[in-house]
């Protein structure tokens, strides 16, 4: 377990006990730091419910992603706990559901500008606002978030597709205005995994299947821990001289355009090696 003791961290999108940002939150605290949880309106009831099931209970304080006046609060509540801010790990992302499942070209622009703003808008919102608590961490700040690999388009996917490129380069961005605070941001870029809002997409199981059938390291979409060591690797001091960097956890599957099938390269696995002749 690389150690974080001592050390604070805000976890946002923590919906249920299967969301990846719930294992990170426990990771987190296991590995000795302290966690402040976020949720909001009817559904920060069930964030509160997660909240007591940690390792040890964490407060949740109230973010609506697209309401400038909780950031504030937001930031005044923290200030008010912590005297700093070591991390923050934004797992923060919803679209409407004509934004998604092959809705594309039918969009109307007011739900692919909410995508937007809830995927991608709230991490600048979210670092903004926290600037100060990150800038007085004793030894420097990491903010994560979480990425689903935007370098090609996938059916279904859409305006969040969409969003999540906007988030990538969103990170390079914030990576280059706060290294000189000493403030690094990455991203983990995770395979599909079941998650109440993986599940909303209606292409989900197909984009699942792919990953079981071809990713080179197989793939589990029902393990929501599968990214918490990369989460906090990048949030440790032993990630200190990386940022703008995006971690694949995805069983390899960026790597490759035609993946394992049936446990065979694809192309004739059965072929004997070429000769030196052929070579």
């Amino acid at each position: 377990m690389i150690p974080h003791d001592g050390r604070r961290y805000l976890v946002t999108g923590v919906l249920n006990e299967d969301s990846i940002a719930w294992h990170t939150a426990a990771a987190l605290q296991s590995a000795g730091a302290e966690v402040i949880l976020t949720g909001f309106g009817r559904s920060r009831r069930i964030t509160e419910l997660a909240a007591a099931q940690l390792p040890k209970p964490a407060p949740v304080l109230e973010l609506d992603a697209t309401n400038a006046d909780d950031y504030r609060r937001l930031a005044a509540d923290l200030a008010g706990r912590w005297p700093s801010l070591d991390g923050i790990v934004h797992a923060i992302a919803a679209a409407p559901a004509d934004a998604h499942s092959g809705n594309f070209l039918t969009t109307p622009p007011r739900s692919a500008v909410a995508a937007f703003h809830t995927a991608t808008v709230s991490l600048h919102s979210l670092t903004v606002h926290l600037l100060d608590l990150l800038r007085r961490s004793p030894d420097g700040a990491s903010i994560v978030a979480l990425d689903f690999d935007a370098a090609t388009a996938w059916y279904g996917y859409d305006w969040m597709g969409v969003s999540k490129a906007a988030l990538e380069s969103l990170s390079r961005y914030l990576a280059l205005y706060l290294g000189s605070s000493r403030i690094r941001v990455n991203l983990v870029a995770v395979g599909p995994v079941e998650t109440i809002a993986g599940s909303a997409i209606s292409t989900f199981d197909d984009l699942a299947r792919r990953w079981e059938r071809e990713a080179p390291l197989g793939w589990d979409r029902r393990d929501s821990r599968v990214a918490a060591g990369a989460v906090l690797f990048l949030l440790s001091g032993l990630a200190r001289g990386i940022t703008g960097e995006i971690l694949h956890v995805d069983g390899g599957m960026h790597a490759v355009s035609l993946g394992v099938r049936d446990g065979r390269p694809p192309g004739g696995a059965d072929r004997p090696p070429p000769s030196d002749e052929e070579t």
